[in-house]
């Protein structure tokens, strides 16, 4: 597994990989564009080129993308749908031509309005339109959520509900938020609660077919509390096991992670890094 976190694109795409380097990591996740506003510019070839110089000069050449959170493409309002869907492609398109290995979305919220089967429904259903015809080597990959409001996504049962319904499954990935997972009530803060709820995963889901990237965080929150609120590793309510055995774990060798912990506190994604970098290495 590649460490490394999410790292800000303010003053250029290409920063975040210099944003990095600095602290020492291996891959890392971004924003492809303002993510609370839903139109953006245009993504220049300098843009790009900016972008593949910065991943030669850094040594980093592996990341992924998140989403911008307006995206709701399990929206009940027909309008607001296909406005997802219309920005979803547009993030696909950035992602394809930065080079992303996975896009990393929010599955979507019913707003109650709706059930949460068929909320998986209808993000099925936009996958469906969007991957209708789409040659790109990028993957959309479904994040698990912690399940605050309506939010579909924190049963593993419904990622996999969405995947059976699209069409085109090999186009599709997952992404595993460790913090998300234990809000939702799925226990990792010993080996045996690891093992149990990675085993899970792996039968819902499916580890090898579909996982490619993980968001690393401990949690603010208890567990099952539905609440989606990120720790520093080690000040949370998860601890440090899960972690260790997380990063030692061969069946994640394959993937990339990303850590989104608090900035401000307790050394930031630095610390945070070190530790996982530590943990990996047998220290």
């Amino acid at each position: 597994m590649l460490l490394g976190a999410h790292t800000s694109i303010s003053g250029g795409l290409y920063k975040s990989l210099e944003r990095g380097a600095e602290i020492g990591c291996e891959c890392v996740q971004i924003f492809s564009k303002n993510q609370q506003q839903w139109k953006s510019k245009p993504l220049l070839p300098e843009d790009v080129t900016e972008f593949k110089e910065a991943e030669k000069r850094t040594g980093i050449s592996r990341f992924f993308i998140h989403d911008s959170y307006l995206i709701n493409l399990g929206s009940p309002d027909d309008e607001k749908w296909r406005r997802s869907i219309s920005a979803f492609e547009d993030e696909l398109e950035r992602a394809n031509k930065l080079g992303a290995e996975v896009l990393v979305f929010h599955p979507g919220a019913h707003l109650k309005q709706m059930t949460d089967d068929e909320c998986c429904d209808r993000v099925a259903d936009a996958l469906n339109l969007i991957l209708d015809g789409y040659e790109g080597a990028c993957k959309p990959a479904i994040e698990n959520t912690a399940g605050q409001g309506s939010n579909i996504g924190w049963r593993f049962e419904h990622i996999a509900r969405i995947i059976e319904g699209v069409k085109h499954k090999a186009k599709m990935a997952t992404c595993y938020d460790t913090a998300h997972a234990f809000a939702a009530g799925y226990d990792e803060r010993d080996e045996k609660a690891f093992t149990a709820t990675f085993d899970e995963y792996d039968m819902v889901v499916g580890i090898k077919k579909y996982l490619r990237a993980f968001h690393i965080n401990d949690s603010k929150v208890e567990l099952a509390k539905r609440v989606d609120r990120h720790e520093n590793l080690g000040h949370g309510h998860i601890g440090l096991k899960c972690f260790e055995l997380l990063v030692n774990d061969k069946r994640f060798d394959h993937c990339i992670a990303a850590l989104e912990t608090p900035m401000e506190t307790h050394g930031g994604h630095a610390e945070d890094l070190k530790k996982l970098l530590k943990f990996r290495a047998g220290k």
